[in-house]
C-alpha cells in the first residue's frame, strides 16, 4: 500500500516537472524573442538606412499588438486547447523572425514585428491555463517561480546569444537561429500530453455572458493595476536607472551598471526564492507588500543620498531580490480570484498590464531625463511602488481557485 502511494506521488511529481519544464521552455523563448531586435539595432539600422526612431517602431508595434489582443487571446485560450495555441503562438514567432530576415524592405519587417506581436498575445494566458491544468496545487507556487524566473532567463541570455549568432551569420542569419530556438520549443510542446479541461466545454460556454463582468470586477482590476504598476517601476529602473546616476551624482557608467546587473541579478534569483515563500504561507498579500516596501524604500535611498560603489551595488542588488521576492506571491493573489476554468482570460487579462506598463514608463521617465529631473526618476519609481502596495492591500478576496 505504502509502495503504491509512494509510486504515485513520484509519478505525480514527474508529470509536474515535466509541465513545468515545458511552459518554463515557452516563456523563456517569449522573452529572448522581446530582446532579439535590441542588441542588433546597429546592424539593422545601418542595413535598411534608417534611423533609430524609425527603426524603434518595430519594439513599438510589437507592443500595442500584444496590449490591445492579449485579452482577447485569454478568451480564445478558456475556449480552445491552450497547447495548441501555445504553439501557434511560437510558430507566429518563427514566421516573422524568419520573414524579417528575408525581408530587405522596412515596412515588411515592421510588419513581422506585429506578427511577433501576435504570438506573444499567447504566452501568459496559455501559460497559466496550462500550469493550472498540469501542476498539483501543492507545487503551483514553485511552478510560477519556475515559469517567471525561466522569462528573466530568457531576456539575459538574449543579447549575448543574438550578438554571438551576429558574429557567425550577420543579423539576418542570428533572427534564423533565434526562430529554430522556437522551432524547438513549439516542438516539445506537442509532446506534452493533455490533461482533463477545468471545466466541461458546454458550462464554459453558458458562462460566456459573465465573461467581462468577471474581468471588470473589482479583484480583477486591482490585480490588473498591480501588474501595470509593476511593470511601470521595473522598467522605469531597468531603462533609466544608469543614466539618471550619472545626471544626478555624476555616477560612473560602469558603477551605474554594476549596480542595474546587481538589481536584475538579484531580481531572478529573488523570484527562485520567492516560490519556496509562497509554498510556504498563504499570506501572500503580506509578502507582496513587504517585497514592495523594502524596494521603495531601496529606491528612494539611491535618488536621496549619493552612494558609494560598493553601497549602490548593494542596495539596487537588495531592491531587486525584494522585487522578485513578490512576484510568484503576486501570481498567488491572482490565482486566489480565478475561478475554474477561467486562468486564460484572468491572467491575459492582468497580465496585460505589463504590456500596459511597458508602454507608458518610457512615456514619463524620458521626459523627466528631457527635463534635468533625474531624482524624479527615482522619486517617481517609488511613488509607482507605494500605489502598487495600495492596489495589493485593496484586493477583494474570492473564493480560492482548486
Amino acid at each position: 500500500m505504502t509502495e503504491a502511494i509512494d509510486t504515485t506521488f513520484a509519478t505525480r511529481r514527474a508529470e509536474d516537472m515535466r509541465a513545468v519544464a515545458t511552459v518554463s521552455t515557452a516563456h523563456f523563448i517569449s522573452h529572448f524573442y522581446i530582446m532579439a531586435l535590441p542588441p542588433l539595432f546597429a546592424f539593422v539600422k545601418a542595413d535598411f538606412g534608417v534611423s533609430y526612431t524609425e527603426l524603434a517602431l518595430a519594439i513599438t508595434v510589437f507592443m500595442v499588438v500584444s496590449a490591445v489582443l492579449q485579452t482577447p487571446a485569454g478568451f480564445l485560450v478558456d475556449r480552445g486547447n491552450p497547447r495548441l495555441i501555445l504553439v501557434a503562438g511560437l510558430l507566429c514567432g518563427m514566421a516573422g523572425l524568419v520573414i524579417a530576415s528575408f525581408s530587405h524592405a522596412y515596412w515588411v519587417f515592421i510588419a513581422m514585428f506585429g506578427l511577433m506581436g501576435v504570438g506573444n498575445t499567447v504566452y501568459h494566458p496559455a501559460d497559466y491555463a496550462l500550469l493550472a491544468r498540469h501542476v498539483s496545487p501543492e507545487r503551483t507556487s514553485q511552478a510560477y517561480s519556475m515559469h517567471t524566473f525561466s522569462g528573466m532567463l530568457g531576456g539575459a541570455m538574449a543579447p549575448a546569444a543574438m550578438l554571438a549568432m551576429h558574429g557567425l551569420f550577420g543579423w539576418r542569419g542570428a533572427f534564423i537561429g533565434a526562430a529554430a530556438l522556437g522551432l524547438v520549443a513549439a516542438a516539445v510542446l506537442l509532446l506534452l500530453r493533455d490533461g482533463e479541461s477545468e471545466q466541461p466545454a458546454k458550462q464554459r460556454k453558458e458562462n460566456t455572458a459573465a465573461d467581462w463582468r468577471l474581468l471588470m470586477s473589482a479583484p480583477m482590476i486591482m490585480n490588473f493595476l498591480f501588474f501595470t504598476l509593476l511593470a511601470f517601476t521595473t522598467f522605469g529602473f531597468m531603462n533609466f536607472s544608469v543614466v539618471a546616476l550619472g545626471a544626478l551624482y555624476g555616477t560612473p557608467a560602469t558603477t551605474a551598471n554594476a549596480a542595474l546587473s546587481g538589481y536584475l541579478v538579484l531580481t531572478a534569483l529573488g523570484v527562485l526564492a520567492g516560490g519556496f515563500v509562497a509554498g510556504r504561507t498563504e499570506r501572500h498579500g503580506l509578502t507582496a507588500v513587504i517585497g514592495i516596501l523594502v524596494a521603495t524604500v531601496a529606491t528612494l535611498i539611491i535618488g536621496l543620498f549619493n552612494l558609494n560603489a560598493p553601497l549602490l551595488i548593494a542596495v539596487a542588488s537588495l531592491a531587486g531580490f525584494f522585487l522578485g521576492l513578490i512576484m510568484p506571491a503576486r501570481d498567488m493573489i491572482v490565482r486566489s480570484v480565478t475561478p475554474p476554468g477561467a486562468f486564460g482570460k484572468v491572467f491575459g487579462f492582468v497580465t496585460n498590464g505589463f504590456n500596459i506598463g511597458g508602454i507608458i514608463s518610457p512615456l514619463v521617465f524620458g521626459p523627466l531625463m528631457d527635463h534635468d529631473a533625474p531624482q524624479l526618476v527615482f522619486i517617481v519609481i517609488a511613488i509607482g511602488g507605494l500605489l502598487g502596495m495600495a492596489t495589493v492591500v485593496s484586493v477583494p478576496r474570492r473564493s480560492a481557485a482548486p
